[in-house]
């Protein structure tokens, strides 16, 4: 960077001069404004800040912050966030991208950048169906949707994105919605303040070809009895009354239970800085879908080197021990031939 000054922001700054083109009552609008209103916030400056997002609605968010960014090709992001964070590491690099660009052509794109511990932050719009090619499912649709791709009801076992993130030992995984702003915010600012690879898989209402996916679980009259609120260090509870909770034992692993019944002693006290991953894999377990209690906010908060930072150690390293690189030279040494 060129200028340790950050000059004082706002939500305008951030936004770019581009009419936003998705459809009306889209929950991409609510995740744009949440990320517009953060990016003040965070200290940084627009010209340090890089959007990469791969194909689909949520792909066109790179247009509308006012930022470097890249809008790259399906299932891509998570390779080209890889490289351009190891080749600037002073910048603060965003992926954006959607259930189907994620976890389908992009699956194993999106696990070697988690595994590796890339320093980027994901935001993952999930919204369990292909919404710019007009409705087919996608990897976290539900066993059983009908779509156009999938007429008499789709046959694949969907993936659990958060389940995926920590099977692959991402250091920061959490989930979020978008009908509630304040939560996105504050997770999406945990995300980009973890040294690492950041995952943050965000329900998003796609009005058009799977309204009311998630209304079960967010809607406003719903949520005190349908979300589980992880907070590190307390117990895991929820309920209007705080009457339900988590416990785990040996035989049932984690599951739900009436406080009442076990009292608060027996509860799981909530460690997203636990090393193993086991536990914070249980609790991504715990709904089969968004239609039963489903935690949310941060499951894993674990540090361990960054990628970037072992490739900058090797290169220092081999420089100090062998000088300057030569390419002309190192192009020509081991087996080479000659073209007459």
């Amino acid at each position: 960077m060129t200028d340790t000054l950050i000059p004082v922001t706002t939500r305008k700054d951030w936004s770019s001069d581009q009419d936003v083109r998705w459809c009306p009552g889209c929950g991409d609008y609510s995740i744009l404004a949440a990320v517009q209103l953060l990016m003040p916030e965070l200290g940084i400056k627009r010209e340090d800040t890089v959007f990469v997002s791969g194909i689909g609605c949520a792909a066109r968010m790179p247009y509308y912050m006012n930022t470097y960014g890249m809008h790259t090709i399906h299932g891509r992001a998570p390779a080209i966030a890889t490289g351009l964070a190891l080749a600037r590491p002073d910048l603060h690099v965003f992926v954006v991208s959607g259930d189907g660009d994620a976890l389908s052509i992009g699956g194993n794109h999106l696990i070697h950048a988690l595994r590796r511990n890339v320093d980027i932050t994901i935001l993952l719009f999930n919204n369990q169906i292909y919404g710019l090619t007009k409705g087919q499912y996608s990897p976290t649709s539900e066993v059983g949707k009908v779509t156009k791709s999938t007429p008499f009801g789709s046959l694949d076992h969907p993936f659990n994105p958060v389940s995926v993130a920590i099977g692959a030992e991402a250091s920061f995984v959490a989930r979020t919605h978008d009908m509630d702003r304040r939560h996105m915010m504050e997770v999406i600012r945990r995300a980009f303040e973890h040294k690492g690879a950041s995952l943050v898989e965000i329900y998003q209402n796609c009005n058009v070809f799977n309204d009311a996916a998630f209304e079960t679980i967010t809607a406003k009259a719903n949520r005190d009895d349908m979300l589980i609120p992880l907070r590190h260090g307390e117990p895991i509870r929820f309920g209007a009354d705080g009457d339900k909770g988590v416990v785990i034992d040996s035989q049932r692993g984690a599951h739900l239970v009436d406080v009442a019944d076990v009292g608060e002693d027996a509860l799981l006290v909530h460690d997203e800085t636990r090393d193993d991953p086991s536990v914070a894999f249980m609790l991504s377990r715990l709904a089969t879908g968004p239609h039963e209690p489903t935690p949310i906010g941060v499951f894993r908060d674990v540090m361990r080197p960054d990628y970037g930072g072992g490739v900058e150690h090797q290169v220092a390293a081999a420089r100090d021990e062998r000088g300057p690189g030569d390419l002309g030279a190192l192009l020509r040494s081991g087996a080479v031939w000659e073209v007459s």
